[in-house]
């Protein structure tokens, strides 16, 4: 079995002992470093103490409490250390609910996985998002359409000169859209080609990906980007 253990551990973020453990467990067999977080406060010691490479976030003690620490890593650059502010992360509900699934994106998820979830489901979502982080790691060369710039390997957009503050996500969607600008993806291409979908997958998570991206992009320029083109998906310009 080819190893995966390496320096940056996986960070799980469970209040449950049992699941939690079980998880971390599961983790190990396949070859993964896992470390377990029974709370926000336990979490944020062990992040400053290995730099997780990814975060699973389950159940915490509040209802709340996966998106406000979600939102705490996204917030880092405000001072809310030891977080990484472009950590993967993958958020794992209590409910099937599209309001739950979509609360979990505008705070930053990068995926999202409802209970009752199986192991080997979860463990697809995480090499999906593992693998979009390291081949946008990988992506070295400048993207440039008109006063557009994005440098894949610095993870910066700048726009107008001005930098434009995008999360993993948006940026991973903003850099598939500019790698051919005028060309129609279609949503499912989006979520196979920038989420790791095969066959499955909510076009909300594009939709609502793309909404943000547009309003981040046109804060800075009176142009218009993300292009929504009606029943088909998106073009940049």
């Amino acid at each position: 079995m080819t190893t995966r253990l390496g320096p940056r551990p996986i960070l799980v973020v469970e209040s449950d002992p049992q699941l939690g453990r079980a998880l971390v467990e599961q983790l190990h067999a396949d070859g993964y470093r896992a470390e377990l977080a029974r709370s926000a406060e336990h979490a944020r010691v062990l992040a400053g103490r290995s730099g997780p490479k990814l975060a699973v976030l389950g159940g915490l003690d509040s209802p709340r409490g996966a998106l406000e620490l979600l939102e705490e890593i996204r917030n880092a650059d405000r001072g809310c250390v030891p977080w990484e502010q472009e950590l993967p992360a993958i958020v794992v509900g209590s409910q099937a609910r599209v309001p739950d699934m979509l609360r979990a994106f505008e705070a930053g998820a990068d995926d999202f996985l409802a209970r009752p979830a199986g192991y080997l489901e979860l463990r697809a979502r995480l090499r999906a998002v593992l693998r979009r982080s390291e081949n946008t790691a990988a992506r070295e060369e400048a993207l440039r359409v008109g006063p557009l710039t994005i440098e894949p390997g610095a993870h910066t957009v700048s726009l107008q000169g001005r930098t434009v503050q995008l999360r993993r996500m948006e940026f991973d969607l903003l850099a598939q859209l500019a790698s051919d600008p005028r060309r129609v993806f279609a949503k499912d291409e989006l979520l196979r080609v920038v989420w790791g979908y095969r066959a499955c997958g909510s076009t909300r998570t594009v939709d609502s990906h793309a909404s943000r991206l547009r309003r981040k992009l046109e804060q800075h320029s009176t142009q218009r980007w993300v292009i929504n083109v009606w029943g088909v998906g998106y073009r940049l310009v």
